[in-house]
């Protein structure tokens, strides 16, 4: 079938491409398709080929292989005789998967071989497919115009168990759960197995909101396919996995991280999406006063230094950094970034994304950074003594360092730090700013209305009824555009405290948060309440959201 130089060729590229000879000569032209040597592949093995397409399996014969596997190794099992059970595979390298069929059925296994594309339809055919869409017809619908892709990364291995189902009806419902999300600009999708129901929420604005149940007998088809889509082993389910789906979705491409927990009815999966069209990195945007900008832009400037971000966990830090790091991102200046994960790509700076399995952790990246030439330094978060001490020394010898740490406010920053031992007067000196910060949901403009919050909540504002009478308060009705919640999008609110001499002074006399703070606001600084109360008063977010975001 080929000459003598086309198979030199192939075993060349084989060498260095790592993929199969057979591969390697369709991409020398000798052969059109892997499919045309099964029949010398099957020789070598010593078996006999089928042809799959003139085959019609019973679903008894069929149901002795797990989807998951049959997917998995590309294996269908076609006959069934008293204790042998004869399996078609279409790659010869899948033959090992014998011992794990021996040991799931109890039964001997005799390999019969069939063209690669035959094995894969034959598996859209009786397991994929197979599945009764009947009871959520109505979740399909508009499912078929969808422009979702998985975009294939090249850094990846090739996802060869993917098989081509887009078609499939199972296929359209994932794909419509995906782009649903990501057109009502949800940040996480989470899908849950309950005792009798599958449930799909999406976090929507900081909330989670359901969106629909689906039926149970769905649960294991949902999951392998979204581990199929991130690359993940659908045979595990006993263990966490975590991995990453790439998605296009018209002109957009989306990142989803994706985890999976066993759970006592199933798995949970849980998607997080980043879509870089949603990243807003014009600081002047992000809900910050006039002074409290003027502060950050100033220390951004400082060419030493550290400026430190806190808040809970899904209160917008990171996308603080990245618009901090986008406008100081200059030609002249290195920037480097240690991430876990790396959320999204900013050109012009070098990301890393840890990994402490390997030991490439903060601490170990940014010792390494500081061998790289850098002018500024991001760290993710301070977890530990040793990155904090290597932040600090960075900072004090010539480089402008930014990261996280996980506090309530910014002055419990300061001694957060001096608990993991970092000396105050070392803190003192090396923290130009901390900003404290959290989200709040925008009232939806559309269906922008006024409200009366009630004595209790007026309380907790701690607005006396004279006050309340110069103030026009809003809320949403609830309407199409924000799918009935009354908000649509998030605002930041701050505490933005500069390390002023004053402040400094406290700092090495080991002054509570609460001492720090009185100083502060006595210097023009806003608190979180304070800030909240602003954004309210303008007619931006609620009372019950100033109360919720804001509890004294």
């Amino acid at each position: 079938m080929v000459t003598q130089d086309q198979l030199q060729n192939a075993l060349k590229g084989q060498l260095e491409n790592g993929r199969s000879l057979g591969e390697n000569l369709v991409s020398v032209g000798a052969i059109a398709s892997v499919d045309d040597i099964v029949w010398q592949l099957a020789a070598q093995i010593n078996t006999q080929v089928v042809n799959l397409s003139e085959m019609e399996l019973p679903s008894a014969i069929v149901s002795l292989i797990p989807e998951e596997m049959a997917i998995k190794y590309g294996v269908i099992p076609v006959q069934k005789e008293e204790r042998i059970i004869h399996v078609v595979i279409g790659d010869p390298k899948n033959i090992f998967v014998v011992d794990a069929i021996k040991f799931l059925t109890g039964c001997n296994v005799r390999v019969w071989m069939a063209p690669e594309s035959q094995v894969k339809k034959a598996i859209e055919k009786y397991y994929i497919t197979s599945i009764s869409t009947t009871g959520f017809d109505g979740i399909l619908q508009d499912v078929e115009d969808s422009n979702l892709e998985i975009v294939q990364d090249t850094t990846e291995d090739d996802a060869s168990t993917d098989y081509n189902l887009m078609e499939a009806p199972l296929i359209r419902l994932v794909n419509k759960v995906l782009n649903d999300a990501v057109k009502v600009r949800a940040s996480d999708i989470h899908i849950e197995t309950y005792e009798k129901s599958v449930r799909v929420r999406y976090r929507m604005d900081g909330t989670l909101i359901e969106q629909t149940t689906l039926p149970y007998k769905l649960k294991g088809a949902i999951v392998s396919r979204l581990k199929i889509m991130a690359n993940l082993d659908i045979a595990e389910r006993r263990l966490p996995q975590d991995g990453r789906i790439k998605l296009s979705l018209g002109m957009k491409k989306i990142d989803l991280r994706v985890s999976v927990l066993p759970t006592i009815w199933g798995e949970k999966v849980v998607m997080r999406i980043l879509d870089q069209s949603n990243l807003n990195l014009d600081m002047s945007k992000m809900g910050f006063s006039e002074k409290s900008l003027q502060d950050f832009k100033e220390s951004l400037n400082s060419p030493f230094g550290m400026i430190l971000v806190t808040g809970p966990t899904g209160s917008g830090k990171s996308t603080t950094l990245y618009s901090a790091l986008s406008s100081i991102n200059t030609p002249d200046t290195n920037i480097m970034t240690a991430e876990d994960p790396v959320e999204y790509n900013l050109e012009g700076i070098n990301q890393v994304a840890v990994n402490g399995d390997i030991g490439l952790t903060f601490a170990a990246a940014l010792k390494s950074f500081l061998r790289q030439d850098p002018d500024i330094i991001m760290v993710g978060e301070i977890r530990d003594l040793e990155t904090a001490q290597i932040a600090t020394k960075a900072a004090l010898t010539g480089h402008l360092v930014l990261s996280t740490l996980h506090t309530n406010d910014a002055p419990s920053t300061i001694t957060r730090m001096a608990d993991m031992g970092i000396e105050p007067f070392l803190i003192a000196t090396s923290v130009r700013l901390v900003i404290a910060q959290r989200l709040v949901r925008r009232i939806c403009k559309e269906c922008k209305t006024e409200d009366h919050p009630s004595v209790e909540e007026l309380r907790l504002l701690e607005i006396t009824d004279q006050e309340a009478k110069g103030i026009t308060f809003y809320k949403g009705a609830g309407c199409t555009v924000c799918a009935g919640t009354g908000f649509k999008g998030r605002i930041a609110i701050h505490q933005v405290l500069p390390i002023t001499d004053a402040i400094r002074k406290l700092i090495v006399d080991r002054a509570t948060p609460d001492e720090i703070e009185k100083v502060s606001i006595a210097e023009g600084v806003m608190n979180l309440r304070m800030n909240a109360l602003e954004k309210l008063k303008a007619g931006i977010t609620t009372a019950q959201e100033v109360i919720k975001s804001t509890k004294i």
